[in-house]
């Protein structure tokens, strides 16, 4: 799976972006040149912001993807606090556009309403399953990709000791988590080692939580917290309190951080690029330009799109600058497990998969 980092001119921003609940814009986002399509989406961020190098990102990449491919007008209506989110869903199907996509589970509610209320238009929600004729959820089972990265946080870790956090105990976030604790005890388990981990229990699904997605001090000093018992790999689930757990990682020297949702190395400033050694990756960006070009061909389906690692819907990214880290036959192994989570030999469960 490919990321790109965000990038938009100042006059894209200005034309396409709706802060809470300003009025509509009167461009759309597609090829210059083109006459206005017959057919339009909207996106309605979570109140994490549309630069949230998350799922917010990756799923305004795939509305800008999709009108490049299909040419139709796409727009984000931006939300800012947890009091725009419902007023933003009925903003963007006031615009009257054929495809609605919400993103987060905070837009749960706002979707099934409005989504009933209008069975004319499509909706999709991202990281959420929401029941409804005209809804198809996109989720991702992000179990099987973060398995992958606790093995090699595992056999990477110079003291024994990794640990994740969470911004808040909820199904998207701790199906990371759970992977995450069951890779490394799969690598204990195939080399004999003991390697712990700090900030989840599985069997108990309760563990470490900042308690928001935007507080970076909040993630620099529960990482120093880890740091401080020894931790030498973490990986945050928390969004842009991430930012603030890569902070801490860059100050310790010697640790390593492991992204979520894209890839971190395009997505985070050049600065952390040293420290990643790899993130768990959600293909949202594809799902919706799939989903999108679908719905055009008439082919809509409320069945939910679910990502896994046989579909290309998650995945884990390069090692980048941390390589040197990852030796042939630890990557091997990462290799192998992969083959067999596909082939469905290797069962990898949470109470929270997706289906």
């Amino acid at each position: 799976m490919t990321r790109r980092g965000f990038t938009l001119p100042a006059v894209a921003v200005s034309a396409l972006l709706l802060a809470g609940c300003a009025p509509a814009p009167e461009q759309d986002a597609r090829p210059s040149g083109t006459a206005a399509p017959d057919y339009c989406a909207r996106m309605v961020t979570n109140s994490g912001g549309l630069e949230d190098r998350s799922f917010n990102q990756s799923s305004w990449e795939g509305l800008q993807q999709a009108a490049a491919d299909f040419d139709i007008g796409v727009d984000a209506i931006v939300s800012t606090a947890e009091t725009d989110l419902a007023p933003n869903v009925e903003q963007a199907v006031a615009t009257d556009c054929d495809f609605i996509l919400t993103v987060g589970y905070e837009l749960a509610d706002a979707t099934a309403a409005a989504a009933t209320a209008n069975p004319q238009l499509h909706f999709s929600i991202v990281d959420e399953q929401v029941a409804g004729e005209n809804i198809k959820p996109i989720v991702f089972d992000t179990a099987q990709a973060a398995f992958l990265a606790g093995y090699l946080a595992a056999g990477v870790s110079r003291t024994g000791i990794v640990a994740t956090f969470g911004g808040g105990n909820q199904p998207p976030v701790t199906l990371f988590m759970d992977g995450f604790v069951d890779g490394v005890a799969k690598y204990n388990e195939l080399r004999g080692t003991a390697v712990r981990v700090l900030g989840w229990d599985k069997a108990t699904q309760d563990g470490v939580f900042t308690g928001d997605f935007e507080d970076t001090v909040k993630g620099k000093t529960t990482t120093e917290r880890f740091l401080d018992q020894g931790a030498d790999v973490i990986m945050p689930v928390a969004g842009q309190v991430g930012e603030g757990a890569a902070a801490a990682i860059l100050e310790d020297g010697e640790s390593s951080l492991i992204w979520v949702d894209n890839d971190g190395y395009e997505s985070l400033p050049a600065q952390f690029h040293p420290i990643l050694l790899t993130s768990v990756l959600k293909n949202t960006q594809d799902a919706v330009v799939e989903i999108i070009g679908a719905d055009l061909k008439g082919d809509f389906s409320s069945d939910p799109y679910v990502g896994t690692l046989k579909n290309g819907g998650v995945e884990i990214a390069p090692f980048h600058d941390r390589a040197g880290l990852v030796s042939s036959e630890l990557a091997a192994g990462i290799d192998e497990l992969r083959a067999a989570i596909v082939a469905g030999i290797l069962k990898v469960t949470s109470p929270n998969t997706p289906g």
